[in-house]
């Protein structure tokens, strides 16, 4: 969990903030499974969300204690506990009137994404657990999703079992992907 203490101020922030922003992308690239050719996770950790909360203070301009611990209140439930994986899962098209008709026929799509860890049953996520982002007519381009990892699915994580993710929506028929060995490592490392 990060703390007021974590964080740069404003201008503290301006000055590390190229070689920060630098790093924390080479980081993310580890961090990132692409399902199909349109739908992003990216998977968070204590570095991406302070990146994410840097960038939020900055943007907004907020440089007093309740703002600041707002913020923090907000992104730090999307740090991984050490049982668990969370994300924010993007849907990703260029054209608006395409994305359009997408997020309608792609209602639901965010309870079907899945994760396997070995031989061990798939795990579905826990999506969007601060509000409700889908609607009747839609589905939202941005989720934040949590994987909850029962203790033998950690440890097998742990030992070198193969990761796999996948969709199972009708409307988005694609193959499961097997983690790279990068992200496979920095998603492990997230296990306590």
């Amino acid at each position: 969990m990060l703390t007021r203490a974590d964080l740069w101020s404003l201008e503290q922030y301006a000055e590390q903030r190229g070689g920060f922003r630098a790093s924390v992308l080479a980081h993310k690239k580890n961090r990132q499974v692409l399902l199909g050719d349109h739908i992003l996770l990216l998977f968070e950790d204590q570095l991406t969300i302070k990146y994410q909360i840097q960038e939020m203070l900055r943007i907004e301009k907020v440089f007093e204690a309740a703002g600041i611990q707002e913020e923090l209140d907000a992104y730090n439930p999307l740090i991984p506990d050490g049982d668990n994986w969370k994300c924010t899962m993007l849907i990703q098209y260029n054209d608006v009137d395409e994305r359009k008709k997408r997020l309608g026929e792609l209602i639901g799509v965010e309870d079907q994404i899945w994760i396997q860890v070995g031989a061990a049953g798939r795990i579905s996520p826990m999506c969007d657990e601060d509000m409700e982002r889908t609607t009747a007519d839609k589905t939202s381009a941005v989720h934040f999703m949590r994987f909850q990892l029962s203790p033998a699915q950690v440890a097998a994580a742990k030992a070198g079992a193969e990761i796999v993710i996948g969709v199972d929506h009708r409307a988005f028929p694609c193959a499961p992907q097997t983690l790279t060995a990068s992200v496979r490592e920095a998603l492990v490392a997230d296990l306590a």
